[in-house]
């Protein structure tokens, strides 16, 4: 591959220019080399020309020739001429010869100058060719001139590759004025989408240029192999804008033509370099390639273009209709990935189909929809009364609220909304013993990024987290490093995480090998990011300074470093020093600290503090001098000046986490000393005496005094600094742990003195304990908590309550003022939806953090009252009580119902059954006969039981009488018709009180046998027979009496069989080329009326036999149109409603039809021409559509032989373009423009050509963009 930002040499100084050409009329394209003797080859549409009478080819010296002699449309198309690895591209276009215009004459122009360039057609050069076969299908460079109308500053190009090579197509888009980078997808053929495929062949890489905001975008392939040859398409959209283009790549076989050895196609190698041998790891090893050799042999026999079938039809009809040796052909033909898998399928669908008697109009083979869409199954039918069955993989499918049925006339609807994954299976209707079948594909959406990657710095050591959010809930994602998939190591360096829609790289600890470029990588797109990790750098905030110390004084050198980590070692005179009792060595957070005690003249000397791992090194150095006194100073008792009357100073209350000053004012001389203590309050309690050397009206102390903790430090969190004339105490964000007494006391060689501070820290209350929810209702309930453990020292003043969601990450405020109890009833809650509480503890410093959470629960309201509660029957003893569901269930649904009742003007109600029931429908039972009672029904569910639904007016339980009355069916007042063998059951219901007695017959006689049988309940009465006989056929009687009560029904039963068969056939007469039958009616008609009869002869010779006459109801007839010289027999079925009869009736003898003394001569006919034009019968018209929806254009055509059809778009022919698909049935044409945008608009022409003449007709039209 040529290096980017430099043009490739090219192997041409003058490049052939495209041309138009008039009808008739020769076209010459010149070229010329940069030196003699090179093989130069012309393609037309990527085949080979060679010379012949259409062609002209010619070389002398750096000048080559090519001629098209006799030019025609259909040598309209796009041309080529190859060098080397450098090829230019150039387009013929020819012109009727009354629209041709003279061209003008060409300016004359340098070889090798800068404009053959441009006005030569695009020229696609690898520059020299490197061992891998590499090669680059998009130019490089800002000399592609920009494009006005699309997106794209640079398109992708046509290219070639030598199979086992690598070609990367480039496709530039302006970003200046886009506010979002441009999505842009990768298609082969039609609707292959190339992101699914992205793997060790097949790469896509995306970079932003910010210096010209240009976005680039690359789809590279490696180890190219024959079966990656065909058209492929790149999209680009943003918010409101879309353009796309189409390009095609062309696949060369590394050896030559003559060069095809039988035997290499079953040798274990591949074509990458020119037949290399593969390694066995590889994953081609082993695979015979019988497909290459085929391949191979194409070379021979160039294809000519005109007898190819037109660019766009049915895959599915061209495999149904090819043999399987053309499989291979057709696969590489249109781009077909997956051929097993469509032959697999093709496989089911290839069956021979017969005509259906109950289908009018069946299933396609398959369907196609995306996911979350809804698809339509449509069949006609030929009986509009049939029933339909819907089956999925086998499974008959139940109506829901997805799947919905529907019946208009003939035609049956299923409906699948929301399709899912789950909903790509094989989908068949079902009529009788007929069904037709399909595939749905469901197509599923590709997974977008909503949230990017944010690009990080970190220093070594720290934890890194990148987080990105995609457009589904547990899509499959890639994670890359430097364009590298990173995967769980065993070291588990990275850790993966999936939350919902949110995915997590975590690097717990960085290192400077994990800085570089992160990606996640979705079938959707993928997001950047830049991950920055920097060394730690060591910050000295306080150097150690020199000392000058006198005898026996203490010396302390002391640092702070930025961290608190860091270890170091102290020297002295570069040797390090070893701690002992006098010398000591801490390290305190940030603080390093060497202290001497007693200093001696050897101890002056260079002291160095060196910290691990830092190139780092703090120096200072220790002066030694000796001091002497020669007066005595003036001396003063020590003494601490408090403003305190009583020398009892208040309470000082700080807030937790501010700074705690004490500053104490003291006296003396020489200078006193003072020791700063806090008094432990824990162990046996004894009286605190007064403080030494205090005044006795200080007080008593009922301290819990345990002991006192010295405070010494001078540094950290709490730090002591003592001056001449004062005391600090300081304490660095108060704890709790920072209260109680300090005592502070001075001394010098002269005395002492002594005070007591009482410090109290205080702070928000702690967190309160989970809330407790109880009286739940429909949109309320109570919650209760108790106090916090710990108020903080300060008083709680009140409570804040928040609710949320169970499923949500947001809390709302239920109370804006203070609750001052320690319950609350929350309202305006949804019934059916999760919820948690949680509470916050209020005091005068500020709010504590929230509780735990409590256990979630559901707002659930009780149903409703059931509703039209009746009464369905009354006995001597019990009562039948019927209802219907309450009308509103709640969200706790419905555990059942409770019956009770109570005597009329009596309040105590008693339960029906003990528990609940199900049902809506109870038999109360034992109960008093002649009472009135009411009835209520209620409704349960776990709120409780809800508002009962009761009878207006009481029920008295005794038995009413009621007439006898048959209720005779419709279909049982005609006669019932039963075949032979078949089942009989009558079903007759009835009604009467008490029960009533039922009785059959048969003409008037009791039924008797065993295979009549006679089955009664308390509302129908049911006459069944296992198998039906002729004998059962008859007038059946039932008679239902009460009393002195009756009421009577006939039904008439007729069982039916097959006729017997005809009887004495015979041949009545003979003569020419008929013979007349004669028969007598069957003695058996079945039991019903003949329909027909069936006549059939049969050659005495062959005895196969034919049907002369159906449903003939004569008893004689003619055959006519037999065969002279041969021998018939006849023989006639009887039919009726059943079927034909068993046997036939047939002539005993065979019939000879003699052959006549007469000679015939057939008459000649003239051969008719059935030769015609292409005419169209009805031509395109003009139409408006809208941008985003899928059009058609349509006309129809006739002509003998059948017309060759071309579509073309404002000039340029449509057949390689993928995304517009024709196809031609019965001479009606179809163009299928898939989602136009309105650069799709334009002058759309349909021609027609054949052997007798051509045709062409054109419409406008216009895209329209919605607004």
């Amino acid at each position: 591959m040529p290096e980017p930002g430099k043009k490739p040499v090219s192997a041409f100084s003058k490049k052939p220019r495209s041309v138009e050409v008039a009808t008739g009329n020769p076209a010459v394209f010149e070229a010329e080399t940069e030196r003699a003797g090179v093989k130069v080859r012309w393609q037309r549409a990527g085949s080979d020309i060679s010379a012949s009478d259409k062609y002209g080819l010619a070389a002398e010296g750096t000048r080559h020739t090519l001629t098209v002699r006799d030019v025609g449309s259909a040598d309209q198309g796009s041309y080529a001429v190859i060098a080397g690895s450098s090829k230019v591209k150039f387009d013929l276009k020819v012109l009727e010869a009354g629209k041709a215009e003279p061209e003008p004459p060409a300016p004359a122009e340098a070889p090798g100058s800068p404009g053959d360039g441009l006005a030569s057609a695009t020229e696609v050069e690898g520059g020299s060719p490197s061992p891998e076969g590499s090669s680059s299908a998009a130019p490089e460079g800002p000399s592609v001139p920009d494009d006005p109308i699309g997106l794209f500053v640079m398109r992708p190009q046509d290219g070639e590759v030598t199979a086992g090579g690598s070609i990367t197509f480039a496709a530039r888009v302006a970003g200046a004025s886009l506010l979002k980078p441009p999505v842009v997808k990768w298609f082969k053929g039609k609707w292959v989408d190339l992101s699914s495929k992205v793997g060790q062949h097949l790469q896509l890489h995306d970079s932003y240029d910010r210096t010209s905001k240009v976005y680039l975008f690359e789809l590279h392939i490696t180890d190219a192999q024959a079966t990656f040859a065909g058209g492929y398409r790149c999209e680009v959209s943003t918010k409101d804008k879309f353009d796309s283009c189409n390009f095609h790549l062309t696949v060369h076989e590394a050896i030559g033509p003559g060069d095809v050895d039988l035997r290499s196609a079953f040798r274990r190698t591949s074509l990458a370099g020119g037949g290399r041998r593969i390694s066995d790891g590889h994953e081609d090893v082993g695979t015979l390639d019988f497909s290459s050799l085929l391949r191979k042999s194409s070379f021979r026999t160039p294809r000519d273009s005109r007898l190819e079938a037109p660019a766009e039809e049915d895959v599915w009809e061209i495999l149904r209709q090819a043999s399987p040796s053309e499989y291979e052909r057709i696969a590489f033909q249109h781009g077909i990935t997956d051929l097993r898998g469509m032959l697999k399928r093709l496989k089911g669908m290839r069956r021979e189909e017969k005509k259906s008697t109950a289908f009018q109009k069946k299933l396609q083979p398959a369907y196609q929809v995306s996911k979350g869409h809804k698809i339509r199954l449509t069949v006609e039918l030929a009986d509009p009364d049939a029933e339909v069955k819907w089956l999925k993989n086998g499974q008959e499918i139940q109506m829901s609220g997805r799947y919905i049925f529907e019946s208009v006339g003939a035609k049956r609807t299923l409906t699948i909304s929301q399709c899912s994954l789950a909903d790509d299976a094989a989908y068949q209707c079902v009529v009788g013993s007929e069904k037709c079948s399909t595939e749905l594909f469901v197509k599923e959406p590709p997974v977008l990024i909503t949230c990017p990657l944010e690009d990080q710095l970190v220093m070594v050591g720290q934890r890194v987290e990148f987080e990105c959010e995609v457009s589904e809930e547990g899509a499959q994602v890639k994670w890359l490093k430097d364009g590298v998939e990173l995967t769980r190591e065993e070291t588990f360096k990275y850790r993966f995480k999936k939350d919902g829609q949110r995915h997590h790289l975590i690097i717990n600890e960085a290192t400077l090998e994990d800085a570089g470029r992160y990606a996640l990588r979705t079938s959707g797109g993928q997001a950047l990011a830049e991950l920055i990790v920097q060394e730690k750098k060591l910050e000295v905030y306080q150097s150690i300074a020199d000392l000058t110390v006198g005898s026996k004084d203490q010396a302390v050198f002391k640092c702070e470093v930025s961290d608190e980590n860091v270890r170091g070692v102290w020297l002295k005179n570069g040797k390090e020093l070893v701690p002992d009792g006098r010398i000591k060595v801490s390290h305190i957070g940030r603080v390093h600290r060497l202290t001497m005690d007693d200093v001696t003249p050897a101890d002056e000397a260079d002291y160095s503090f060196v910290p691990e791992g830092f190139a780092c090194n703090l120096s200072a150095k220790l002066h030694f001098m000796e001091v002497k006194i020669d007066f005595v100073p003036r001396q003063e008792p020590p003494k601490i000046h408090l403003d305190c009357p009583g020398r009892v100073p208040d309470t000082i209350v700080v807030v937790a986490g501010n700074k705690l000053r004490l500053d104490v004012p003291i006296s003396g001389d020489p200078a006193p000393t003072v020791i700063w203590q806090k008094t432990i309050t824990k162990g046996n309690k004894v009286p605190a005496g007064p403080a030494l050397n205090a005044s006795g009206d200080s007080g008593a102390s009922d301290e819990w005094v345990f002991d006192k903790k010295l405070l010494c430090e001078t540094e950290g969190r709490v730090r002591v600094e003592t001056t001449k004339d004062r005391s600090i105490f300081t304490v660095e964000g108060a704890e709790k742990e920072d209260e109680g007494v300090y005592v502070v006391t001075v001394q010098n060689p002269v005395g002492e003195d002594q005070v007591n501070l009482t410090v109290k820290v205080i702070d928000v209350p702690d967190a309160p304990a989970a809330p407790k929810i109880s009286n739940v209702g429909e949109d309320s309930c109570t919650v209760r908590w108790e106090p916090p453990a710990y108020d903080g020292g300060q008083p709680v003043l009140g409570y804040i309550l928040e609710r949320k969601k169970k499923k949500s990450y947001r809390w709302m405020r239920l109370n804006f003022d203070l609750l001052r109890e320690l319950s609350h009833e929350a309202r305006c809650m949804i019934e059916g939806v999760v919820y948690e509480m949680r509470v916050y503890a209020v005091n005068a410093v500020g709010m504590s953090r929230p509780s735990p959470a409590s256990q979630p629960f559901m707002p659930v309201g009780p149903p409703s009252e059931p509703s039209h509660l009746a009464v369905e029957d009354v006995s001597d003893t019990t009562v039948s009580l019927k209802w219907r569901p309450p009308e509103r269930m709640g969200a706790g649904g419905l555990d059942g119902y409770s019956v009770e009742y109570c005597q009329d003007g009596c309040s105590e109600w008693v339960a029906a059954l003990q528990g609940l029931t199900e049902h809506t429908s109870l038999l109360v039972k034992d109960l008093p006969t002649g009472a009135r009672l009411l009835f209520r029904v209620r409704a349960h569910n776990v709120a409780g039981p809800g508002a009962p639904g009761s009878t207006t007016e009481p029920v008295t339980v005794q038995e009413i009488l009621q007439r006898p009355r048959l209720q005779l069916p419709r279909h049982l007042r005609q006669t019932i018709q039963k075949k032979v063998g078949e089942p009989v059951n009558l079903l007759i219901p009835f009604q009467g009180k008490p029960r009533p007695q039922v009785t059959w017959t048969k003409e008037g006689q009791p039924l008797a046998g065993e295979e009549v049988s006679i089955r009664n309940s308390p509302t129908d009465t049911i006459l069944f027979i296992r198998a039906a006989h002729l004998t059962h056929s008859g007038t059946y009687q039932v008679t239902l009496r009460i009393e002195s009560m009756e009421d009577k029904a006939e039904l008439v039963l007729q069982v039916i069989d097959k006729p017997g068969p005809p009887q004495d056939i015979r041949v009545t007469d003979t003569w020419d080329f008929n013979v007349a039958l004669e028969w007598k009616p069957p003695q058996d008609d079945g039991n019903t009326e003949l329909w027909g009869y069936t006549i059939q002869k049969a050659d005495k010779k062959s005895m196969e036999w034919f049907t002369v006459l159906e449903h003939y109801r004569r008893t004689h007839c003619v055959v006519s149109e037999l065969i002279i010289g041969n021998s018939y027999y006849f023989r006639v079925f009887s039919h009726n409603m059943v079927g034909p009869s068993d046997r036939a009736a047939t002539t005993k003898e065979p019939v000879f039809i003699p052959r006549p003394g007469i000679t015939y001569e057939s008459p000649s006919y003239k051969a008719l021409d059935f030769s015609e034009a292409p005419s169209f019968t009805r031509p395109l018209v003009n139409r408006s559509v809208i941008a985003g929806y899928n059009t058609t254009l349509c006309c129809a055509v006739r002509g003998s032989p059948k017309p060759k059809i071309s579509w073309f778009k404002n000039g340029l022919d449509l057949g390689k373009d993928a995304r517009f698909r024709t196809l031609s049935k019965q001479g009606v044409l179809t163009l299928e423009i898939r989602k136009p945008c309105p650069f799709d608009g334009g002058v759309y022409v349909c021609r027609a050509t054949n052997l007798q003449g051509e045709a062409q007709c054109e419409c406008r039209l216009e895209v329209r963009v919605p607004q």
